[in-house]
């Protein structure tokens, strides 16, 4: 969001930013301010599924458009009620699955143990693999959850192990997901470790270090652009993308989807703002200044 420009559709933007540390009674608080306060007329974030499905009451009650960088479709679907104000950028969780499924069946995945965290985005996870590792005949022979701030998951992972699963599915986000696989490889694990799209993170590696090594995931273009084939649809985009991020930040610092999913809120903005200021024009003849609230204010 700090390399968005400082204009949007021509109009002066400000762009508040605030942290709500993965709480999503912070989240609440947060966008509570940003729209009475700071009088912001869109929402950009939260991050987490539950922190954004959490938002729905604030941003209907104000009728104020919210852009989540979240994958799971629960915050969008179906679209009725709060959700018609709820708009999201990461590709799904069905979509993601659905790819995952597909690898895991060509390379001879016949059983999976699965653990998620015991909230939304595991919950949300479970029944989008399960949909599609019956489509692919692959059977879930045990399924566990933890928490984002366990300190250990042993007991979890002594019964993933005792189901002797060709590979094991670890269904959450960020630094939480490296314990599970941690206690996997202490453990003698060596079947194949799948985790999803929000692992995809500096920290990540960085805290998983040797025992993240060959961790299989899906992700967006921007994560691999420069790894994609010639012709591949995204990779002129993906590309322009990381070039001006590395600009900034330096090399290889384009390591995670959320920066490109961010990315793709500006545009996003751009045709908003340029729309609403062209009705505005046709009914009274005059266009305002657009001030854009994200989990800042965009």
């Amino acid at each position: 969001m700090l390399m968005w420009p400082k204009t949007i559709a021509g109009q002066d933007a400000e762009y508040i930013i605030l942290d709500n540390g993965s709480d999503p009674g912070a989240a609440v608080c947060n966008i509570r301010k940003l729209i009475t306060e700071d009088k912001v007329d869109v929402i950009v974030g939260p991050n987490i599924t539950p922190a954004a499905l959490a938002a729905l009451d604030p941003v209907s009650e104000y009728q104020t458009p919210m852009i989540t960088l979240i994958g799971s479709a629960s915050v969008v679907e179906p679209q009725e009620g709060k959700k018609v104000w709820a708009f999201k950028m990461a590709q799904t969780d069905r979509a993601m699955a659905n790819v995952m499924t597909r690898y895991m069946a060509n390379h001879g995945v016949k059983t999976v143990g699965f653990i998620g965290f015991a909230d939304s985005y595991g919950d949300s996870w479970l029944i989008e693999f399960t949909r599609f590792a019956d489509l692919r005949h692959i059977k879930i022979v045990a399924r566990e959850r933890f928490n984002r701030t366990d300190a250990s998951v042993t007991c979890q992972i002594l019964k993933l192990m005792s189901a002797k699963p060709d590979a094991v599915l670890i269904a959450g986000t960020g630094t939480p997901t490296v314990l599970p696989q941690r206690t996997l490889v202490e453990r003698g694990y060596k079947g194949a470790i799948y985790q999803t799209h929000g692992i995809a993170t500096p920290e990540f590696i960085r805290l998983g270090g040797k025992n993240v090594d060959g961790t299989l995931f899906p992700t967006q273009p921007v994560v691999v652009a420069r790894t994609l084939p010639a012709d591949h649809p995204s990779k002129k985009a993906a590309l322009a993308f990381v070039d001006a991020y590395e600009a900034k930040y330096g090399k290889g610092t384009v390591t995670q989807q959320f920066a490109g999913d961010a990315a793709g809120v500006y545009p996003r903005l751009q045709d908003a703002v340029a729309r609403a200021q062209g009705r505005e024009a046709g009914h009274a003849g005059v266009s305002r200044g657009a001030a854009l609230g994200t989990g800042a204010r965009a």
